[in-house]
């Protein structure tokens, strides 16, 4: 059986990290998920999502908005395509092996984290 404690702290991580970097389910939840719990990979990305929904960081941006840090146009613009992508990666992601999955996951990390890392200013 499965304590709650980790899993609060997976969402304290991802809700901290996310107000300072604007991340959380792909990079934090899911493989905190896999690697400290053990989920399956599907279990892992579905679990994140499910979790994501409710509090989707409402109060960070809040606080980001009364410190003059948002722009209303564009985050209802992204809002809608995270709608139609969130439904379109996941059909994609379940039609593919859980390991290819995995492994796109993993190329995916690399890349972003590369391109972090040599980046510039």
């Amino acid at each position: 059986m499965t304590t709650y404690l980790p899993l609060l702290g997976v969402g304290l991580v991802a809700g901290v990290l996310g107000g300072m970097f604007g991340i959380g389910g792909g990079l934090v939840i899911v493989p905190a998920l896999i690697l400290l719990l053990k989920l399956p990979h599907f279990d892992a990305v579905g679990t994140s999502l499910a979790a994501l929904i409710p509090p989707v960081g409402l109060l960070g941006a809040i606080e980001y908005y009364r410190n003059g840090h948002v722009n209303l146009v564009y985050a209802a613009l992204v809002a809608v395509g995270l709608f139609a992508g969130f439904y379109f990666g996941a059909r994609i992601t379940l039609g593919l092996p859980p390991e290819v999955a995995r492994r796109i996951y993993a190329v995916f990390l690399l890349v972003i984290s590369l391109r972090m890392l040599l980046a510039g200013k």
